[in-house]
């Protein structure tokens, strides 16, 4: 928890997003704080005539991330409130859903199905009625004592970047559908360990708000609007403001804490002389080679992620087949009919109904492509993971090994 706040000491933090259009990773918060404190900070009123920005308390982000670490492995989810005004998403507050305890037993499988449970209720906590009740008497109370109480959406934790699932589908939607402008924060457990907060902000797009609501992911209509995995979900910029005194307190943190005994001065020369020493001394993170503990998970997932997208085509394949053989049986029948009622004609017969194909075949029904889409987001996020993970570590690695291996002659 300390370290978080010792890596924010500015009004405001921009946050990267692990998986942006480019494949560079995110910055991590000291380089940010250093590139604000020289002037070179971005102008956030140019970002809020573009798109929604989001701006969160570093109350706000604190509390997420001591829910998310709480519970880690199991998902947190909670509320976020706050202000919309003028494209600017003022997030001001938070509170956790409540928890659902799960029996615990002695089977080591039992406690295996317990805890996969667990994750499963804690992920459609947000839609659930007795937790919309509770959001609601929160609120209720938040306005009694005169908080900001207009819910602007909800949080969720994940790890290693795998949250593109049917569950946080379903529980945006559920807030989406209301107001369209409320969002969706991630916070990535395992990414934020590494020493590199991540909280990410989403929303569904449009386009796919429509065809989920229409309630049909066929090849046709997704021929028809046109949708992809890359139109489901739309990033939006987050920024993390601290208040004017938290700031003026984190600039008077000193760095490593001195073993002598400090002489106190006695006038201003002395403290112009030996003044303070630098503030948030720098961390050593940016430094660390090592690529087991995120990279090699990542491509784990990464695996199995293909391996569910090659699952899901397998069925469309079998069902595609299955579709042939019906067609060509009703075919069949119709040559077989035509012809009976072509001879039927010579013999000045009534000709038999040429639609009974309709009543003798059914045709299987084509599957639900969104599984499929969900999981070809969720291989292009790893793959930007790995792609910008690998890109700072690869530069790291070489300039190592430049400078540390004798040169040949």
């Amino acid at each position: 928890m300390g370290d978080v706040i010792k890596e924010v000491p500015l009004k405001a933090v921009r946050v990267e997003a692990l998986v942006s259009p480019a494949p560079n990773p995110a910055p991590p918060l000291s380089s940010l704080v250093a590139s604000v404190l020289r002037g070179d900070g971005w102008a956030y009123g140019k970002v809020r005539k573009r798109q929604l920005l989001i701006l969160l308390r570093l109350q706000v982000v604190m509390k997420i991330v001591k829910h998310g670490s709480q519970t880690f492995p199991t998902t947190a989810t909670g509320s976020i409130v706050g202000m919309d005004s003028d494209g600017l998403l003022e997030i001001t507050n938070t509170f956790q859903f409540p928890t659902v305890d799960v029996a615990n037993t002695d089977s080591h499988q039992n406690s295996s199905n317990s805890s996969n449970d667990a994750s499963a209720i804690a992920s459609a906590a947000p839609r659930q009625k007795a937790n919309i009740v509770y959001q609601n008497e929160m609120i209720k109370h938040l306005k009694e004592v005169n908080v900001d109480a207009n819910n602007v959406g909800w949080y969720t934790s994940a790890a290693m970047g795998n949250f593109v699932n049917l569950s946080f589908i379903e529980n945006q939607y559920h807030y989406q559908k209301d107001n369209e402008r409320t969002v969706a924060l991630v916070h990535d457990v395992s990414r934020s360990s590494q020493g590199s907060l991540s909280l990410r902000a989403f929303k569904l797009t449009p386009t796919f708000m429509a065809a989920y609501k229409e309630g049909k992911f066929t090849t046709e209509s997704l021929k028809a609007s046109k949708l992809t995995f890359k139109d489901i979900l739309a990033e939006l910029p987050v920024e993390i403001h601290n208040t004017h005194l938290l700031t003026s307190f984190l600039h008077q943190l000193p760095g490593l804490p001195q073993q002598d005994k400090i002489e106190p001065p006695n006038s201003l020369s002395d403290l112009r002389e030996d003044p303070i020493k630098q503030q948030l001394h720098p961390s050593v993170e940016n430094l660390d080679l090592s690529i087991d503990p995120f990279l090699e998970k990542t491509c784990d997932l990464l695996l199995e992620s293909i391996e569910s997208h090659y699952t899901d085509l397998n069925n469309f394949q079998f069902y595609q087949r299955q579709l042939g053989r019906e067609q060509a049986k009703i075919a069949q029948w119709q040559t077989k009919r035509k012809a009976e009622n072509a001879a039927r004609a010579a013999a000045k017969q009534t000709p038999l109904p040429e639609d009974e194909w309709q009543r003798l075949f059914k045709l299987p029904q084509e599957p639900s492509r969104l599984e499929g889409m969900l999981n070809a987001k969720q291989v292009e996020q790893y793959s930007k993971q790995v792609d910008g993970f690998t890109a700072n570590i690869s530069a790291k690695m070489f300039a190592a090994r430049e400078n540390l291996l004798p040169k040949r002659a």
